[in-house]
């Protein structure tokens, strides 16, 4: 993989192109990418996309650029619902498998009408970029290839960019490296 430095300035000058706002990708699909980088540059990665968005805010840009953390989504749903407590005693009691797949069905990750992808849908503007983030934090209880998909059939406002900590060959996601996601390919690398 190439210098992260250099892949994050490659990954800036694409989004600001015209054609890459449009609403389809190279094969005429929904606009999906994803930039993959060394789990060991998390913290690289989120500064670049803090300081991308405090310098889209100030409006030299011809879109918005909306970040999500996905984390954050799950976290504040779960606070909003007063089901933090309940999470955590239902996981001394049944374990954290079976609180990752109650936090699941609750946040109904596998059905059309997800939480986190009508939380996105709701919040993005028009003429967005959307940035996905927070992938690792959410390990296990959400997988990534679950948020493509689900987007996928539901959002086609924006183009929409998934920053990966692993690998993504446009066929695999490789979490941190290490832990084979599912099978995923509609999305694009977005830099080499």
């Amino acid at each position: 993989m190439a210098d992260l430095a250099k892949r994050l300035d490659e990954m800036e000058a694409e989004i600001k192109k015209t054609k890459f706002r449009q609403s389809s990708g190279r094969a005429n699909e929904v606009n999906y990418w994803v930039f993959d980088y060394p789990p060991e540059n998390e913290m690289e990665v989120r500064e670049r996309i803090k300081y991308l968005k405090n310098k889209n805010q100030k409006g030299a840009d011809e879109f918005e650029l909306v970040v999500f953390d996905l984390y954050d989504i799950i976290i504040d749903f779960l606070e909003d619902k007063n089901f933090m407590e309940k999470c955590f005693d239902f996981e001394k009691k049944k374990g954290f498998e079976r609180i990752t797949k109650a936090v699941n069905n609750s946040m109904k990750f596998n059905d059309d009408d997800s939480i986190i992808v009508n939380y996105i849908k709701e919040n993005t503007p028009d003429n967005a970029v959307v940035f996905l983030i927070g992938i690792g934090k959410c390990y296990p209880i959400l997988r990534s290839h679950k948020v493509l998909n689900n987007l996928h059939q539901a959002f086609v406002k924006a183009p929409v960019v998934m920053f990966f900590p692993g690998t993504y060959n446009e066929q695999e996601l490789i979490l941190f490296n290490e832990i084979k996601d599912d099978n995923y390919y509609r999305a694009f690398k977005l830099v080499k």
